[in-house]
Order: C-alpha cells, then sequence, then structure tokens
C-alpha cells in the first residue's frame, strides 16, 4: 500500500508552478528528445522532429482540452464555459491530444514533404517517455481515483479507502513502454526483427490502446456512455486500428518478396 499524498503547487515568490503542468510539459520535452535522438540513429533529421514538437504542443494541448470539454464534462463546461481556459484545474484528454497531434503532424510532415510515415513511427518512439514523466504530475494531484483494492500499490485516501490509482499505472505502464521500445530498438538490428520492431506507432496504438480499453475500467469519476468511458471506447478503436495496419503491413510486405 502506498500513503496518500500530494503535490499541486511550486511557490518561487510571487510566481507559481502547478506541478501537474510542469510534469506534463517535462514528460513532453523528454519524448521529443527520445523521438530526436532515434530521428539520429536512423539517418533521419532531428530537427524536423524538433519542428513536428512544436506544433504537436499547441494541437495536444487544444486537442486534450476540447477532448475531455466534449466528452468527459460537457455539461459543466456548456454551464461555465470560462473555465474551458482554466487548464491549470488540470482536465486533458489523452485521446483527445493524440487526434489532434496525428492531424497536425500528418499535416505538417505532408507540407515538408518528407516520408510521412517513417516520421509518424519515429515520432511514436517517445511517446511512452513523455507519458511516464507527464502521467507522473496526474499521479501526485490523483485526479484518476479507481475502484477499492488490496492491491499492493494502491494508494490510501483520504477517506481511508485503499483504492487503485490511475495515473500511477499510467506513468508505470509508460515507463515499460519505454524500455520495451529501447528492447525493440536493439532487436530491429537482428535479421529475426519482427514488423513491431520498426513500426512503433502500431506497437503504441496496440499496446495503450489496450492498457486503456482495461485499466479505465477501474476508474470511478470518468462520465460513461453506456456503462464504457470515453478513454475505452478509444482504445478499443486505437488498438484495432494498429492491428489493422499491422495485418496490413505484413500483407505487402510478404507480397513485396514474392514478386522479388
Amino acid at each position: 500500500m502506498i500513503p496518500y499524498f500530494t503535490w499541486q503547487t511550486i511557490a518561487f515568490g510571487p510566481i507559481t508552478l502547478y506541478v501537474w503542468g510542469m510534469f506534463v510539459a517535462l514528460g513532453f520535452l523528454t519524448g521529443a528528445f527520445a523521438a530526436a535522438q532515434y530521428a539520429k540513429s536512423r539517418g533521419d533529421d532531428p530537427k524536423i522532429i524538433y519542428d513536428l514538437a512544436v506544433w504537436m504542443a499547441v494541437a495536444g494541448m487544444i486537442g486534450g482540452r476540447l477532448g475531455h470539454v466534449l466528452f468527459y464534462e460537457f455539461p459543466f463546461y456548456a454551464a461555465h464555459p470560462l473555465e474551458i481556459f482554466a487548464i491549470w484545474h488540470g482536465g486533458m484528454s489523452m485521446f483527445g491530444g493524440l487526434i489532434a497531434c496525428g492531424i497536425v503532424g500528418i499535416w505538417f510532415l505532408r507540407h515538408r514533404n518528407v516520408d510521412v510515415w517513417r516520421y509518424v513511427d519515429t515520432a511514436a518512439f517517445g511517446l511512452p517517455f513523455g507519458i511516464a514523466i507527464g502521467r507522473i504530475g496526474c499521479f501526485l494531484i490523483h485526479d484518476h481515483p479507481g475502484t477499492a483494492t488490496d492491491f499492493i500499490l494502491g494508494v490510501q485516501y483520504p477517506d481511508g479507502v485503499v483504492r487503485h490509482d490511475l495515473g500511477l499505472y499510467e506513468a508505470l505502464n509508460g515507463l515499460a513502454m519505454a524500455v520495451a521500445f529501447l528492447l525493440f530498438l536493439r532487436y530491429a538490428k537482428s535479421p529475426h526483427s519482427s514488423l513491431l520492431a520498426t513500426h512503433y506507432s502500431l506497437l503504441f496504438a496496440i499496446w495503450y490502446g489496450t492498457f486503456r480499453f482495461v485499466m479505465d475500467a477501474y476508474r470511478i469519476v470518468d462520465t460513461r456512455y453506456f456503462g464504457v468511458t470515453p478513454g475505452q471506447y478509444f482504445g478499443l478503436l486505437l488498438a484495432i486500428f494498429g492491428i489493422i495496419g499491422l495485418v496490413w503491413i505484413n500483407r505487402r510486405q510478404k507480397a513485396r518478396e514474392v514478386l522479388e
């Protein structure tokens, strides 16, 4: 069991930093750095990744906020529209951010006349690193409490109930995925490497989509539609997208080998 503790703000004289936002920003920078290093290792231009990161930071913030407003607490924000802009209170949708980043990212890469999907895979390589750090902020403000549990990683909340803390699980899942990506990076150099070893966007889609579909069932404050959270709907769609993409690439690769 983990004791309940919270870290909301850091004060520097008249300046107050919100810990949640600080970790999100730090996670984004870490993810961009990891993706840029991967780009450099495969002979691509890391500057394009950093330029892409700027666009995705803006898209992620706007999309993440709109996703939360539209799919999680629309009645509240409809009644209090100014609260839409109070992002320091928390309230961001991971999937809203991903969708916005995907749209803006593909537009940007097409505009730069590069191999779009190659750079999408490069950018996806950095996602787990960003999630691992960014979700620490969620854990520190405990904005994703879960159902009661006797699991060793359960957190004892102020009401005395030991609960799953989905922010903690998200951070740990991001860390596990980051380690897996690094292992796949080494495995990709082997002649026996699989498709997943070089298609990080598909691996991320399948892994993270499945994770969210399973783990969101333990959330207790999220809005539900027909008993299912928005995260579960989007997680399922993301995992299906990854599987379909993997099957399609595998068939195309086999067809190319036959022709050769």
